[in-house]
């Protein structure tokens, strides 16, 4: 079921009347989609941030928009590099009955037996790529890691079958493995060995030295 939220239009789009809207707690964005010409929107930001924290970036929203109700995703989210905060967003209108393709974030579930043997979990691809009907989305794809020891590794090709929807990732692309640690140095061993390999080279070039002069 898709969550409401209601947008207003903004007929003026000076920077003033964004930096207005922004100022007011309404963040500025904009609808579009395939049968839907671009129209300039605000939504309220404690409404929004909200919606996207209880359903994710991928659910369905109902956005109200004058008389009009339109089936929509998020399709971007710009925010404040400094302050975090959110200044701009973009529905796209979706068919509701048609497939469309969709990132999907990665979560590793479970302890891996390798890890407890001194390997170190690597997670790789934390986003996949996925085509269904937009209220079929997942939040999320689980990726059961509980059996991994170390050198083994978990492609997409291994989790196809365990998924409702279809994965458009290459069948060969990894998304976590466990590695060797890397073995550990004593403090000062490498430099020690470098100074043992100098010693021998300069025996090595006296002892030459020693037979030309014979």
């Amino acid at each position: 079921m898709a969550t409401a939220l209601q947008a207003k239009v903004r007929t003026d789009l000076k920077r003033s009347a964004t930096r207005e809207f922004r100022q007011n707690g309404q963040v500025p964005g904009v609808i579009y989609g395939k049968k839907l010409d671009s129209k300039p929107i605000a939504v309220d930001s404690v409404d929004f941030i909200k919606l996207i924290r209880d359903n994710g970036r991928n659910g369905i929203i109902s956005l109200g928009v004058e008389k009009n109700n339109h089936q929509v995703m998020v399709s971007d989210i710009q925010t404040d590099p400094l302050k975090g905060e959110v200044v701009h967003v973009d529905f796209f209108e979706v068919d509701m009955k048609s497939e469309i393709d969709a990132e999907v974030r990665v979560t590793l579930e479970g302890e891996a037996p390798g890890e407890k043997d001194g390997g170190i979990v690597s997670h790789l691809l934390y986003n996949v790529t996925v085509r269904c009907l937009p209220n079929e989305i997942p939040e999320d794809i689980k990726v059961d890691i509980s059996n991994l020891s170390i050198g083994d590794s978990i492609q997409i090709s291994d989790i196809v079958g365990s998924v409702n929807v279809d994965i458009i990732n290459e069948p060969e692309e990894t998304i976590v493995t466990v590695q060797a640690a890397a073995a550990e140095v004593e403090p000062g061993q490498g430099q020690e060995h470098a100074e043992e390999v100098e010693q021998a080279a300069e025996e090595q070039k006296e002892t030459e030295n020693s037979e030309e002069q014979q």
